[in-house]
């Protein structure tokens, strides 16, 4: 009997082992699962970040080497009443903040070497460089020749002791001193020198972009344009889909197939007739032709009408009983159940008609700067602002900012079954 306990014992202690490994190996998928899709989600956004960063930098600070996510900028200080850029040195070991001594000029200094450490062809890359003020030192008058070049000797002091070395270079250079401690002080080349910085986000830049190419205008255009074109597409998909889907009538499958058949032409191939029919009506360089020829859309009728099908039709029954018209069912019914649908139009039209750049541009043009929308005073910034990148990229974050937060907004719906609204 003892033994067959133990037997059991140690059974039921392999058991747990091997819970145990179990529960391990499934943390360490799940982690290395988060890790990976975490890595791929960062690679998808990083492009909008590096854009949303750089567009609140300082047109220097985008051509930085190496670039830098974040936007800094040079710190300054006030000094002697106005503001100076803001150094640091690393002397003896410790970090200064120091800044430039302007009424000390500039320093001539020389770079001494002895004939065997003088690299003749780059003097300034030879090794063993003493740097020392040229005031405190006396030339021999003699020179020396290394290589092909010929070198100045001159008489230098160098930890107490007197030497003779070669003069490799001079060079002028500023007054540096410490914020804190004017007695701290340092000689450096004002060009070489490393400024010290600070993140600094310019949120300038956003006015200046829309000020800049009437942005301000083009934006208002667009959010009209966009807006309206919107409401047009979810309205005339409801009717049309509900038609389609409900009513019955002779033809109805042969001409919802040749108007779905419709998706399949170019638009390449409409522009030219469109923008002919627009010149007849009068409506070329005018926002009229930016909304009325795109509030009628085969695909949203398409989506419309799949997803009216799954609508029972005891709903529909029981309002025609109760007396409610045709109009009434889809408006208190259908539209109700119909969120994610209408969402999805929604969404997709709202990026289609914000991000429409080829039709403005055929039937506005670049000159009719009244009406432009956001897509055409982007292209104008690129030629206008081409040497300041900070600023194109302005652009585009203050374009893509409307659609996202749409999108952030309404993205629920893109999950949101008919379930949750239908019939309980």
């Amino acid at each position: 009997m003892a033994a067959i306990a133990r037997s059991s014992t140690m059974t039921r202690s392999q058991i747990n082992n091997r819970e145990q490994i179990t529960r391990i190996r499934d943390w360490v998928v799940r982690i290395a699962a988060y890790v990976l899709l975490s890595g791929v989600a960062f690679l998808m956004v990083f492009p909008f970040l590096y854009m949303f960063f750089t567009s609140l930098k300082q047109t220097q600070d985008v051509y930085h080497s190496p670039p830098r996510l974040l936007p800094y900028s040079a710190e300054t200080v006030e000094y002697d009443g106005k503001q100076v850029s803001v150094y640091e040195f690393e002397i003896n070991g410790q970090t200064h903040r120091m800044i430039i001594d302007d009424s000390a000029g500039v320093t001539t200094f020389g770079f001494f070497t002895t004939s065997d450490q003088l690299n003749s062809a780059d003097p300034q890359s030879s090794t063993g460089l003493q740097q020392i003020r040229l005031a405190d030192t006396q030339d021999t008058g003699k020179t020396q020749e290394v290589g092909k070049n010929k070198f100045s000797l001159y008489s230098v002091t160098v930890n107490g002791e007197a030497k003779e070395l070669l003069l490799a270079y001079k060079r002028g250079l500023k007054r540096f001193v410490d914020i804190n401690d004017p007695t701290i002080e340092t000689y450096a080349s004002e060009r070489t020198a490393k400024i010290s910085e600070k993140v600094d986000p310019q949120y300038q830049n956003y006015s200046t972009v829309i000020n800049l190419k009437n942005l301000d205008r083009s934006l208002v255009n667009t959010a009209v344009v966009t807006i309206l074109v919107t409401l047009g597409q979810v309205i005339t998909s409801l009717l049309g889909g509900y038609a389609f889907s409900r009513l019955k009538f002779r033809g109805r499958n042969a001409v919802f197939m040749v108007y779905l058949g419709t998706i399949m032409i170019p638009f390449v191939v409409l522009i030219i007739p469109l923008y002919q029919l627009m010149v007849i009506i009068g409506w070329q360089g005018k926002i009229a032709s930016l909304i009325l020829p795109w509030i009628f859309t085969a695909y949203g009728t398409f989506l419309m009408r799949q997803f009216f099908i799954t609508i029972p039709k005891d709903l529909e029954e029981a309002a025609l009983l109760d007396g409610l018209s045709r109009l009434g069912i889809l408006w208190r019914i259908f539209v109700p159940l119909s969120g994610p649908a209408i969402a999805t139009q929604a969404i997709i039209t709202f990026l289609y008609a914000w991000n429409s750049f080829l039709w403005p541009l055929v039937i506005i043009g670049d000159s009719n700067t009244t009406n432009h929308v956001v897509t055409l005073s982007l292209r104008q910034l690129k030629t206008a602002a081409a040497a300041e990148p900070n600023l194109v990229l302005t652009g585009a974050a203050v374009a893509i900012l409307p659609p996202l937060i749409l999108f952030v907004l309404a993205q629920r719906y893109f999950v949101e079954g008919i379930a949750n609204t239908g019939i309980k």
